[in-house]
């Protein structure tokens, strides 16, 4: 095991009742803890953000929603985050997307990587097509990779086992990519400060650079 000392949030969003994609949460979480991370696990259903209203940025200090506050310390000390969502009418769900809203700076310079499903055979990548681009406006680009899970329903079980084992052998490698990204960008955060409002060219692109 490799004593990389990183920390990976792994952020996770469904409102559905029969929710199955928890399951693969849960089976990155294993994995990612089996390879020496400090392992989040941030569940919407866990953490009940309101619609969003105002962002995390915007309450003064201490007055956030103690649910709120909790999701900020966990984003803000992450070197990283893997996403892991389903598909929904050719996007992300909306209980992930209003979680993702929420913040801003604590994303900023981490990688994230992202796992998507479906119950179905595409694996929800066209919700990938999606969350890249809200991935990256958001300020935490995703690695090339992803890690899509068909039929999700048979894949894994409750506690994140794997019933197909050749997610095993799948995951490993998206790790690895993930696992890079993220010592790079920690290196390079602990060389030199950036930033902590938002990236230079978000910016120029709003015309506040």
């Amino acid at each position: 095991m490799q004593d990389h000392g990183l920390k990976t949030a792994v952020i996770y969003g469904s409102a559905r009742r029969e929710r199955r994609g928890i399951n693969a949460a849960r089976f990155i979480v294993n994995q990612l803890g089996n390879r020496g991370h400090t392992v989040s696990l941030v569940d919407t259903e866990e953490y009940q953000l309101p619609m969003l209203d105002l962002m995390h940025k915007e309450y003064d200090d201490g007055k956030a929603p103690q649910a709120m506050q909790e999701v900020a310390d966990i984003l803000a000390s992450a070197d990283g985050y893997v996403i892991v969502s389903g598909e929904y009418n050719h996007s992300v769900p909306p209980a992930l997307k209003n979680l993702l809203d929420h913040y801003q700076s604590e994303y900023l310079y981490k990688p994230s990587a992202i796992v998507t499903y479906s119950a179905g055979p595409f694996g929800g990548v066209r919700g990938l097509i999606n969350l890249r681009g809200i991935l990256a406006e958001l300020g935490t680009p995703s690695i090339p990779s992803a890690f899509p899970v068909s039929v999700v329903q048979k894949s894994f079980d409750k506690n994140g086992e794997a019933i197909d084992e050749a997610y095993e052998k799948r995951v490993k490698r998206f790790l690895d990519e993930y696992e890079w990204y993220a010592c790079a960008l920690r290196n390079a955060r602990e060389k030199e400060t950036c930033d902590s409002e938002q990236p230079v060219q978000q910016g120029l692109c709003r015309g506040t650079g």
